[in-house]
């Protein structure tokens, strides 16, 4: 009922004028954001350079957590706004992707952990005899696995039930001047690419390698991520496969999967359940996290004209977490724009 009351409201009025709005990306954070201004009653046309399953969305583990990202002032409010989305989808698992799994966070004690922590039900620190691995420490919690590609078409079609179109569109940089001369607001939610269209030097690539296998027998999850570390150790079993990780390579842009690197992704998971070793390998996957210096960007500035640009990017190798807590705040900005 609130968010029919939002349609009706939102329709028309504040930022947005005439309700024409273009969102440039069509990853988790673009198709979020869509879905939220639709839901105020825009009109909301999303374009993406790729098609959904060829976006850095999909090739995401997807584990709810903050990782890597920052403002840490603002990323609690926005991971928990997700997490209550993330559980209301879990309903429904073979629709949405979104599932609630069992796992650990080795390496991990809440009381490193901020204020958000204590609103995550069943998050519990573990006896040093039932964290698994070399670890004297860790977590335990059901969290939100998200199946990246079902979850992508869920979106777009969530989107386009509200009315959204979605199109295979380009924006040339830096500006966003096609764009603009659309629709009044454009809502920039562009990744890695904003580096160009933007332009912002502050943004980097973080490389994520993953080694998807055949699951052997693997119902929980488990991470240990050394913020320091550019190796991490996780695995994540999602429907006809399990998904072994993986990487943080600051600055490193290859898109080319690195044999050695996945070896020692396998070992490292071996390590934790000996029965990995022996899992048939299905594939490779890269991406590019888009992290970016002074963290989330998500910030309204005019454009010429009188129209208005808002950013929502920069979100590392968090953006699953906190994508419906940033898509909140950026539908806010136009509609106070």
């Amino acid at each position: 009922m609130d968010r029919d009351r939002d349609r009706n409201s939102g329709r028309g009025r504040g930022g947005a004028g005439d309700g024409r709005v273009v969102v440039v990306g069509g990853g988790v954070v673009g198709l979020t954001t869509a879905i939220r201004l639709a839901e105020r009653g825009l009109r909301v046309r999303v374009w993406s350079r790729d098609p959904v399953a060829e976006t850095t969305s999909a090739v995401a583990g997807a584990l709810w957590w903050p990782y890597r990202i920052e403002p840490e002032a603002e990323v609690g409010g926005w991971s928990l706004a997700s997490l209550r989305r993330y559980e209301e989808l879990a309903a429904d698992p073979a629709a949405t992707g979104v599932r609630l799994v069992p796992g650990v966070h080795a390496d991990t004690v809440l009381d490193g952990l901020g204020d958000w922590a204590k609103e995550v039900d069943g998050l519990r620190q573990l006896p040093p005899e039932e964290v698994p691995g070399p670890y004297a420490v860790g977590l335990a919690a059901r969290l939100p696995l998200i199946d990246m590609p079902v979850h992508l078409d869920w979106l777009r079609a969530r989107f386009e039930g509200l009315g959204g179109s979605f199109e295979r569109r380009a924006v040339s940089g830096p500006g966003f001047a096609e764009a603009a001369a659309e629709a009044r607001v454009v809502v920039d939610c562009t990744g890695l690419a904003a580096r160009e269209l933007v332009p912002d030097p502050r943004l980097r690539p973080v490389r994520g390698q993953l080694v998807l296998v055949e699951n052997p027998g693997v119902d929980s999850w488990f991470t240990a991520a050394d913020g320091a570390s550019s190796e991490t150790t996780y695995f994540f079993p999602q429907p006809g496969r399990l998904i072994l990780g993986g990487t943080a390579q600051e600055g490193d842009e290859s898109s080319e999967p690195d044999p050695a690197t996945a070896a020692a992704i396998v070992a490292r998971c071996a390590l934790i359940r000996p029965e990995i070793a022996r899992a048939r390998v299905l594939g490779h996957r890269v991406g590019l996290r888009p992290a970016r210096a002074g963290g989330v960007r998500i910030e309204a500035e005019p454009l010429p004209g009188g129209g208005l640009l808002v950013h929502n990017y920069g979100h590392g190798g968090a953006g699953v977490t906190v994508a419906w807590g940033c898509a909140e705040r950026a539908a806010e900005l136009v509609h106070e724009g």
